[in-house]
């Protein structure tokens, strides 16, 4: 034990990390600029001849940080899982999505772990930082690699690390987000510690792995609650004539015991949505209903029919129906100022809009091409406003900085504003969640 934490504070030790997406990809930086040698290990190829050629693919990492690495022969980038027998450490920062029925699919997990107990070795260290419920490390992952004969805290080492990257943030990222720790043993923690406290400014460690897996699910469990609560006050407020905005922003000038969460079309993003659901399902195999997480995903993923159903009443007042309506999404990201649509709301906006007949285009100064779906969309152009005046309806799902909203209230016959984009704007063609 005592000789990997030397190769670690040394940074002798080879660091490896499954998975090169919006996770793996900006943490594998950070080791590399800590002066760790780094080896990238993804089965898309597409990725690999970006790092190869120094080119970004994600916002939160730049050409440069990524040819400054490559070049300088700290961070290579494969898809061959047999380097994990030279890697001192291993990192799996895959994808764990839902299946259609709402259940965990930690398919990727099972294949990472595969791979790594056919290469495994005395020493090494495997943390996995994809998000999952409570008890997969020591009911999956452990058994996978006991399976090599070693014994876990003695001849390799096996900890949880949740991921907490917030895509797009100007200020925290990987470096300066404080990096949870749970590990099977008090070894595996220690070892785990010293690794990411080279790459990461504050380490907090835990008390299991299972203790570490649910602080994840906590931070965004909360999350998901609190909004399908604000969203359930949004409809209450429209029913009641109110503006929800309004509301907000006098209760959040209390400077205790209120926090402001703010409505939208819906839940999007690789978190929030997903999260709390592998909670809710793990408590179903104890017999316990998750009642707050449930009702919670009820309200958020009903959003996008009540953004629908604005879009439809807004029509209905201009004597339109839905049918045959030219209607123009102004941003598909499922947040401001980001490239990315993963369970962005828009996308089933664009769908129930679809299925009614409307005929659907979008804009979005991130996202030229919409595929997601068999959507098979472009990005129109939107370089001169007046070009507004060709569609029915302008939907307002992400409220991007670049846009100028005067000009699109200005030149547009109806906004439908699901972000208090607007705020401050008054005219008769606004229509707010």
């Amino acid at each position: 034990m005592e000789s990997i934490i030397r190769k670690i504070e040394k940074r002798d030790a080879k660091v490896g990390i499954i998975g090169l997406g919006y996770v793996g990809l900006p943490l594998a930086l950070e080791f590399s600029k800590a002066g760790f040698s780094v080896t990238g290990i993804d089965l898309d190829e597409s990725k690999i001849e970006s790092i190869r050629k120094g080119k970004s693919y994600i916002q939160d990492a730049t050409d440069e940080e990524i040819a400054n690495a490559t070049s300088n022969g700290r961070l290579e980038a494969t898809t061959d899982f047999s380097t994990l027998q030279r890697l001192d450490s291993v990192s799996i920062c895959v994808p764990t999505p839902l299946r259609k029925t709402k259940d965990p699919d930690i398919s990727y997990i099972l294949s990472a772990a595969d791979e790594i107990k056919k290469y495994i070795h005395r020493g090494q260290l495997v943390v996995l930082e994809s998000t999952t419920y409570p008890g997969t490390t020591e009911e999956i992952i452990l058994p996978a690699l006991e399976e090599s004969g070693l014994k876990v805290g003695v001849d390799f080492f096996l900890a949880f690390s949740p991921e907490r990257i917030d895509p797009g943030n100007k200020v925290y990222h990987t470096r300066n987000t404080p990096k949870i720790i749970g590990g099977v043993t008090d070894n595996c923690t220690r070892i785990a510690s010293t690794l990411y406290s080279q790459a990461v400014d504050k380490i907090v460690p835990m008390s299991s792995t299972k203790a570490a897996e649910m602080v994840k699910l906590l931070e965004n469990t909360f999350r998901s609650v609190n909004i399908g609560l604000v969203n359930e006050i949004a409809i209450i407020c429209n029913k009641l004539g109110m503006d929800v905005w309004e509301i907000i922003d006098a209760a959040a000038t209390k400077p205790f015991g209120f926090m402001p969460f703010y409505p939208g079309p819906g839940l999007g993003g690789h978190c929030i949505p997903i999260d709390p659901l592998y909670l809710s399902w793990k408590l179903k195999m104890l017999n316990y209903n998750a009642r707050f997480i449930e009702l919670a995903s009820e309200v958020n993923t009903n959003m996008p029919y009540y953004v629908v159903n604005k879009i439809f009443d807004a029509l209905n007042s201009h004597r339109k129906s839905i049918n045959g309506s030219k209607i123009l999404i102004l941003g598909v990201a499922y947040k401001k100022d980001i490239g990315d649509v993963r369970e962005s709301p828009a996308l089933d906006v664009i769908k129930l809009l679809k299925d009614k007949g409307g005929v659907i285009s979008y804009h979005d100064p991130y996202i030229p091409y919409l595929h997601e779906e068999n959507m098979n969309l472009s990005s129109v152009d939107l370089r001169n406003y007046s070009n507004l005046r060709d569609y029915d309806c302008t939907v307002i799902i992400a409220n991007h900085s670049s846009y100028d909203y005067r000009k699109i209230v200005e030149h547009s016959n109806i906004v439908v504003d699901t972000r208090n984009a607007t705020k401050g704007i008054t005219s008769e063609r606004i229509v707010k969640l």
